[in-house]
């Protein structure tokens, strides 16, 4: 079986992080996602949609550091199930996902600040799963007893 989703959108509410008792971070917010449509009378049409995501680890850490409500990211992960019995005794579900990568992609900052130059964000490769399987190291050039160092 296999289950993947991808979500292209913005952030529709600001980060909400928490800690483990094992001190590992996790981080809720949602994301909106729209598909515009021409409807069976001929008008241009919308269907926005709002779906509550979760990152984990390393993830959840940057993510709070760096989106904000309205932030445009694109997410991958997977589609779980969440239920719970509310106060009333009900029982209630909803799907959400669960992230495992996430690419941020505001070229400037969108809350507010000016364009003086900042920190860029880290790249993707620093927080998405690691490669399985990683390529060999190149060979660093080895040194004579003749060669000096430098300091």
């Amino acid at each position: 079986m296999y289950n993947k989703i991808i979500l292209l959108g913005n952030l529709s509410k600001d980060i909400e992080i928490r800690y483990s008792q094992s001190g590992s971070a996790i981080a809720n917010t949602a994301i909106a996602t729209t598909r515009k449509f021409k409807g069976a009378d001929g008008t241009q049409k919308e269907e926005v949609l709002f779906i509550d995501v979760t990152f984990f680890g390393r993830s959840a850490e940057i993510a709070n550091q760096y989106l904000r409500k309205g932030s445009k990211v694109q997410l991958d992960g997977r589609l779980k199930l969440d239920q719970w019995t509310a106060q009333d005794g009900q029982k209630r579900s909803k799907h959400s996902v669960s992230v495992e990568n996430l690419t941020m992609l505001d070229s400037k900052p969108s809350n507010g600040q000016s364009e003086a130059p900042s920190p860029q964000p880290p790249t993707q490769e620093q927080y998405t799963e690691p490669p399985r399987e990683t390529a060999p190291s190149p060979q660093l050039p080895t040194m004579d007893e003749s060669d000096e160092i430098p300091f």
